[in-house]
């Protein structure tokens, strides 16, 4: 395993590239940004895309974002024997053959992106072959905040140490999910359960926010605490994949915060079967005296 003077430097690395990215994406005329869908070269829809129509949205930004990330992160991938995962290249299953490996999303959230939405973001984490993620970092074009954690050195926003400062007072109670999940046919049934849960908890105010993509989301989650930010199991393939919540996993973690896939496990983020993350969900919340799993239990198929 990587020493913590290694994991500091591969997070600093980590950080100049997703600024680097950032800059970039923010620096973008959208008015002229060229929208496409994923297809391989004979047509068909790619393996990475999944079937909704946030993953299969892919623009000319997300090619470059990921060439400057990989240009800063190539020299490290060479002299520390590291393997690759990134969204916009084919998965060349390395991430089995290394100790560690980069996990790349050059751009999450590309729908509102697109659609001049908040909630897009680069994302760059560092997982261990068991699927343990050792590095994150998280920068958001729009502010340019920079999350980010190592793993046993603790998680910081814009280079300063960052707590789990719950609110107590605060009776606020935040559920932020994709815009696809209120077409959900159990949308109306969760949201009244939760609220529901959260007026029982004493929480006076329930509010959504569903308009970022899978990093942000979980990003929101911590700027908005009490929150909670979830992906139910399905069988088509899709509900994000292990680029998608590599880094905040990190992040979350060195936090103390909860984050497991929908029945409260481990995520397994390196698998064998799939880069996606359908099978199981995925459940980030910070929120004081509920268990949202449990919550969440009885909408599960």
């Amino acid at each position: 395993m990587l020493s913590t003077q290694v994991l500091q430097l591969l997070s600093q690395k980590a950080i100049e590239a997703a600024k680097e990215a950032a800059t970039f994406i923010s620096s973008y005329d959208i008015e002229n940004v060229t929208v496409d869908i994923k297809k391989n070269e004979v047509g068909c829809l790619t393996p990475q895309g999944g079937t909704s129509v946030a993953s299969q949205v892919v623009t000319e930004v997300d090619i470059k974002s990921q060439e400057i990330i990989l240009n800063i992160l190539n020299p490290t991938i060479r002299e520390y024997d590291l393997g690759i995962l990134a969204e916009e290249i084919v998965d060349d299953n390395s991430r089995f053959e290394k100790d560690c490996f980069w996990c790349i999303d050059p751009l999450d959230g590309t729908l509102p992106y697109t659609q001049g939405y908040q909630g897009y973001s680069v994302s760059i984490a560092l997982v261990a072959k068991d699927g343990t993620p050792v590095i994150g970092v998280v920068c958001n074009p729009v502010t340019m905040d920079v999350y980010h954690a190592f793993l046993g050195g603790g998680a910081f926003k814009n280079g300063n140490s960052w707590t789990d400062d719950k609110r107590p007072g605060d009776k606020y109670f935040t559920l932020i999910n994709d815009r696809s999940f209120t077409k959900h046919p159990k949308f109306k049934d969760i949201t009244m359960c939760v609220n529901d849960v959260a007026m029982d908890s004493g929480y006076s105010t329930f509010k959504m926010i569903k308009q970022g993509g899978a990093v942000m989301n979980a990003i929101w989650v911590l700027e908005n605490r009490p929150a909670c930010y979830f992906k139910l199991p399905k069988k088509e393939k899709g509900g994000g994949s292990i680029w998608d919540f590599a880094a905040t996993a990190c992040i979350f973690t060195e936090l103390g915060v909860p984050v497991s896939d929908i029945y409260g496990n481990k995520l397994d983020l390196n698998s064998k079967e799939s880069t996606f993350m359908n099978n199981y969900g995925v459940l980030f919340y910070d929120v004081p005296d509920i268990q949202c799993n449990n919550m969440l239990a009885k909408f599960l198929e």
